[in-house]
């Protein structure tokens, strides 16, 4: 049993998979040092699909924020691992981020003007974890608000730090760094909504 799985025990059930798990813990692991190796893979699997996504990056004019598959990932990272080691895995994203690996949007690395959105998918990732390990990710309309207090938490932190890095109104910032991303986000959550239950749904089968 992992660390994180032993800190909250399983205390219901639905459709053979028990409420108080999230998807990361119905890997097998069968005594404690497999389970840390299982988790530290699943830490560092969680920072490179961050990064991965976060080279999907689409311009915006007028905005120093691309749209990016960043988002999505960091928020389906904490929702599959948990809070503890999503969080985990965007702390190693952040940190080889800023020691210069080029893996944040569009190859960047260091603390630029949209370093704010990492901090946010931090605290998110987190966040969203602990939701889905209450069973936050089992059905649509609780995805739905799931990813939706991700984002938002993302956005807290995020268009904040935009404005104070680069000296721009906060109402700006709100125009540049929040309003053009909401139809994309509408999106992500809609890829979310349909996946992580389905994948509870097929682990439920197999259980």
């Amino acid at each position: 049993m992992s660390t994180e799985s032993a800190l909250t025990l399983p205390h219901a059930s639905r459709g053979g998979t028990s409420i108080g798990a999230v998807l990361a813990d119905l890997l097998p692991a069968a005594t404690a040092s497999r389970a840390r190796v299982r988790d530290a893979a699943l830490v560092l699997g969680g920072a490179a699909l961050t990064g991965v996504a976060a080279q999907i990056a689409v311009p915006v004019p007028g905005s120093p924020v691309p749209v990016t598959g960043q988002t999505f990932a960091a928020l389906l990272v904490g929702a599959s691992l948990g809070a503890g080691r999503g969080l985990l895995s965007l702390a190693l994203y952040a940190l080889a981020g800023l020691a210069g690996m080029p893996w944040f949007a569009g190859g960047a690395s260091g603390a630029g003007a949209t370093f704010g959105y990492i901090l946010g998918m931090l605290l998110a990732a987190t966040v969203v974890g602990a939701l889905a390990r209450r069973g936050g990710d089992r059905g649509v309309l609780r995805t739905a608000g799931t990813m939706a207090a991700g984002m938002a938490l993302i956005y807290a932190v995020g268009v904040p730090y935009l404005a104070l890095s680069t000296g721009m109104p906060f109402g700006e910032a709100v125009a540049v760094g929040l309003v053009p991303f909401l139809i994309g986000d509408a999106l992500k959550a809609a890829l979310a909504m349909g996946a992580l239950p389905t994948a509870w749904k097929l682990a439920g089968r197999r259980g």
